[in-house]
């Protein structure tokens, strides 16, 4: 591109390419937002749908099942963060790109992401077969063998997904850079349909929670845990082959080329640049709150302990399976909060996307109002489901499991986090804006000094020390929300983010 277009795109600020070409704020948001928050529901219902599945299990496996799972899922989230570092490198890449017009870049930035997606996916793959013992050791109790067998079991399967879960999650991410939302959700819905279906063919359960009792799998494998997790890796699979053709037919101003997925060096490192602190952001997360889990596996113990010596032996045996149904009922709490985090997620994507391509066409103004619309949208909607799960938090329980662990717990934990939304969607918003800004290095400062300095100590004084057991812990996690969300918009407001090159 010449130097005088390069000029006339610095003077006036126009987006010069890609599907928000000639379109209004609410517009562009509405075009990128509505799209990617079906993406993202459909992917919690993935998430949510396992676990009622887990839930439909047969009764003498249900506790264990949804434990094990539940620490599993854990890995399911390490997976989305390993991933997202190279899909936000490609993503800012791309948006830089749409703006300015630079349509060079854009297609090597798409190859380039794509292919160290795949090769990431098989490396991370590896690693997570192998830990997979490590990490069942280390957030479940002795005395929940069953739930370590189902932990290692689920996480070794999906291992076996993650190249292809890298590509459809990483060209997601790219079509978003483009302004193009609409695609990845179509490819979502229909990944969900087949994790649904085979997750539910090849796990054995039945459909009770439809209202069809005794309906089970026509296949009659019984496959339990692994079953589900098979599901969620055939559907991994379906969802990479659609975004693979997707891109190949094109979206507008970006198409994949087959010639760009051989590694260009210069490209592929400015991808990789842009995502390693996004990569080490969401791992410094992750380590967080699985020592969080090693808190909850404190808490079952000592509840565990207690119990047993206080009642009788019938009491006792009840209380002990409370005490190792904890880390089920937080990671149902954490399910459900999911779907108050889509839509500012995917808001925040869209202010992520939309000031990404108004830096590309050097429109700093635009680019910040697309960011504060964006945060007012995100706390009104976030806001208005922490009131859900304030007042309906034992309906929603009830529909994973009606375990009476779960009932007792739940509802609090649901409660404790529908008083924070607001500040979730501030967080939420204004760090995708800035990821998708590529702000990553001072995104990786502020949540790891969050996380490590105001998170866990909180944690575990309210949740071990001070004995409030997962309730404490849960109010200490929803508290350092606040914390961060303040050091996020703080991290706006200055307006560093505006003057990095990528």
């Amino acid at each position: 591109m010449s130097s005088n277009t390069s000029q006339d795109n610095q003077k006036d600020g126009r987006i010069r390419s890609g599907r928000l070409v000639g379109k209004s704020l609410p517009v562009m948001i509405w075009i990128i937002a509505m799209p990617a928050l079906v993406q993202q529901f459909m992917a919690a219902l993935v998430g949510l749908f396992d676990k009622i599945l887990a839930g439909a299990l047969p009764e003498a496996i249900v506790v264990a099942s949804l434990d094990g799972l539940g620490v599993g899922s854990y890995v399911g989230w390490l997976i989305g963060i390993a991933m997202a570092g190279i899909g936000i490198g490609g993503q800012a890449l791309i948006a830089r790109a749409m703006g300015s017009g630079d349509s060079e870049q854009s297609h090597s930035a798409l190859g380039q992401a794509l292919t160290i997606s795949f090769a990431w996916g098989m490396l991370f793959g590896a690693a997570m077969w192998f830990l997979a013992p490590l990490l069942a050791d280390l957030a479940l109790l002795d005395e929940q063998q069953q739930a370590r067998i189902y932990c290692i079991q689920y996480v070794r399967i999906i291992a076996c997904g993650l190249p292809f879960f890298g590509i459809m999650m990483v060209g997601g991410m790219c079509m978003h850079g483009a302004g193009e939302s609409l695609v990845p959700s179509v490819i979502a819905v229909l990944v969900n349909v087949v994790n649904v279906a085979c997750s539910w063919l090849l796990s054995g359960a039945d459909l009770a929670w439809l209202g069809f009792e005794g309906v089970t799998s026509p296949l009659g494998l019984d496959m339990h845990v692994a079953g589900i997790a098979w599901g969620s890796t055939v559907s991994f699979a379906c969802g990479a082959l659609l975004t693979v053709l997707a891109l190949s037919r094109g979206i507008k101003d970006l198409r994949l080329q087959w010639h760009r997925l051989v590694l260009q060096s210069k490209m592929a490192w400015r991808v990789v640049r842009i995502g390693i602190p996004n990569f080490f952001e969401g791992l410094s997360m992750w380590m967080a709150n699985l020592v969080v889990l090693w808190f909850i596996g404190e808490v079952a113990s000592t509840q565990i302990a207690r119990d047993v010596q206080a009642a009788s032996s019938e009491g006792s045996t009840e209380l002990s399976e409370a005490g190792q149904g904890l880390q089920g009922a937080h990671i149902i709490a954490v399910q459900w909060e999911a779907f108050s985090f889509m839509p500012g997620f995917a808001i925040g994507i869209a202010a992520g996307a939309i000031a990404g391509q108004f830096l590309g066409a050097g429109n700093l103004a635009m680019a910040r109002k697309a960011v504060w619309t964006c945060v007012g949208i995100g706390v009104v909607i976030m806001g208005l489901m922490g009131l859900v799960f304030t007042f309906f938090g034992s309906a929603l329980t009830s529909v994973i499991s009606d375990e009476p662990v779960y009932m007792e717990t739940v509802p609090k934990l649901l409660i404790i986090c529908g008083v924070t939304q607001v500040f979730f969607a501030i967080s939420m918003v204004t760090r995708q804006a800035l990821r998708g800004v590529g702000d990553t290095t001072w995104v990786f400062i502020i949540t790891t000094c969050s996380s490590y300095l105001v998170r866990l100590p909180a944690a575990w004084l309210f949740g071990v020390q001070l004995e409030m057991g997962l309730v404490g812990i849960w109010i200490a996690l929803c508290g350092e929300l606040v914390v961060r969300s303040m050091l996020f918009l703080g991290r706006f407001v200055h307006g560093g983010w505006a003057k990095r090159e990528l």
